[in-house]
């Protein structure tokens, strides 16, 4: 009689703190957006319990917003789906066989895959100096010393266009603007290091570019700000540009400064850092050619699994690996890598899993171009879908914790968006979408009072 009790007395007290999560978020959400802040705003926020199902608050769910970077739960839970966890991208290094002696007479042929992982910093084994040794000790093994033939990059598997449509002027020659290519090198990314002036208005001078460019030609107006003021600068140059513009101001009171840019042909990058070690004389540059049959394997370097990029596209929200995302799912699918193809195979999967494609007007796989439009519904759906995987638990590791919550979060211009699963001490769990387009003011702003309203939850 006692356990009876007991079982209806922690019934009664989870409905009653059920329905008081609900009309404290109700309350919560209208002082919200009653903020002055957000007087010309559209907000969506989208709530349920993670376990039931239940929704527990609803605002503007269906309506279409601008998602930033929380549109990559959609990118990474579809390539979990239509490629694997344990998915691995493999480029092939080659040589075509007619030689003399030591010396290659013909192409040294990379045979690029779309990893967007080679040279990249983040692991041991894909780093510039890692496959630097792999290919030097191939040659050895080979007693290959010299090349005087061509240096082929055949990169036909993906389309030659590297950036989506809809991705802004101001952010294709910066980092995080980086496009996917058929041979990507150093996650596309180079740094200018530089030296502000002293005072408020004076000149930046440009010290160094790492790795050296080759191509464009660099128009520097940048000016130094005021001490403290952090990174204003923007780089200023198209995939495959040869002039790029540096505009707005790096902090003064301090010795050097450092930004990162896009390069604008990773290609060229990429020869120009392996030629110098065993090429003599010219070497004609060549991509989009096929490996010739007759082609003789030097080695093959296979990247680390999906799961493992996919804990830093989400992490530390790399674009690049989005975008690599979708055109590796398109050619897994249909033989041919390129973004509109993956984007509909994307959507083809979601609208069989409960979200209607007019849901997901989505243009590229990171959430960087501010045409794209997600309802706060469809993400929802989403991250319960991925709840009930098999590789859940490398989803759930891959997202950041931001204010004591396991969340995805995004912002642009004008917008500020959180998508994830909060634990309430209580032991609930909630899966949640919130989204905020055209706010007004400090966006630092209005992430705290996001939070605020988010740890109603907690």
């Amino acid at each position: 009689m006692r356990t009876v009790c007991l079982v209806i007395s922690l019934l009664i007290s989870m409905i009653s703190f059920g329905q008081k999560i609900e009309s404290r978020l109700s309350a919560a959400y209208k002082a919200f957006e009653q903020d002055i802040q957000f007087k010309h705003a559209l907000i969506s926020l989208y709530v349920t319990d993670s376990r039931t199902g239940k929704v527990l608050f609803d605002k503007n769910s269906q309506i279409g917003l601008a998602p930033a970077s929380c549109q990559k739960v959609i990118t990474s839970a579809a390539a979990f789906v239509l490629l694997g966890k344990d998915y691995r991208y493999k480029t092939e290094f080659a040589f075509d066989g007619k030689r003399e002696d030591s010396v290659l007479k013909r192409s040294l042929i990379i045979q690029a895959s779309g990893d967007p992982t080679l040279g990249s910093w983040r692991w041991d084994s894909t780093k510039e100096e890692i496959i630097q040794q792999r290919l030097m000790a191939a040659l050895n093994t080979g007693k290959l010393k010299t090349i005087k033939g061509d240096f082929i990059i055949d990169d036909r598997k993906w389309e030659t266009q590297a950036t989506p449509g809809g991705w802004t002027w101001e952010d294709m020659g910066n980092y995080y603007g980086a496009g996917a290519r058929g041979l990507n090198w150093r996650e596309n990314q180079y740094d200018l290091i530089l030296k502000p002036g002293k005072n408020p208005g004076d000149p930046v001078s440009i010290l160094e570019t790492t790795p050296a460019l080759l191509v464009p030609e660099i128009i520097n107006e940048l000016k130094t700000g005021i001490a403290g003021s952090g990174d204003n600068s923007i780089i200023y140059l198209p995939e495959n540009g040869s002039i790029a513009y540096l505009r707005g101001t790096v902090p003064a009171g301090k010795e050097t400064f450092k930004i990162s840019g896009s390069m604008p042909n990773p290609g060229v990058v990429f020869m120009n850092r392996f030629k110098s070690l065993f090429c003599t004389g010219a070497v004609n540059y060549k991509t989009g050619v096929a490996m010739p049959v007759s082609a003789v394997s030097l080695f093959s370097h296979i990247s680390p699994p999906l799961d493992s990029i996919n804990y830093w596209f989400m992490q530390k929200s790399v674009n690049l690996f989005g975008e690599a995302f979708v055109k590796t799912i398109a050619f897994e699918k249909i033989g041919f890598g390129a973004t509109d193809s993956g984007l509909n195979i994307i959507k083809d999967l979601w609208s069989k899993n409960g979200i209607e494609r007019s849901a997901l007007h989505i243009i590229d796989g990171s959430g960087l171009s501010p045409a794209n439009r997600v309802t706060t519904h469809a993400l929802v759906t989403v991250m319960q879908y991925a709840r009930k995987q098999s590789w859940y638990s490398s989803f759930y590791n891959a997202l950041p914790e931001q204010n004591g919550i396991k969340m995805k979060s995004g912002y642009i211009g004008g917008v500020r968006s959180y998508t994830g699963y909060i634990k309430s001490k209580t032991g609930a769990t909630y899966t949640f979408s919130f989204i905020i387009n055209n706010f007004d003011g400090n966006p630092g702003a209005v992430r705290e009072k996001m939070w605020k309203l988010l740890d109603i939850l907690k």
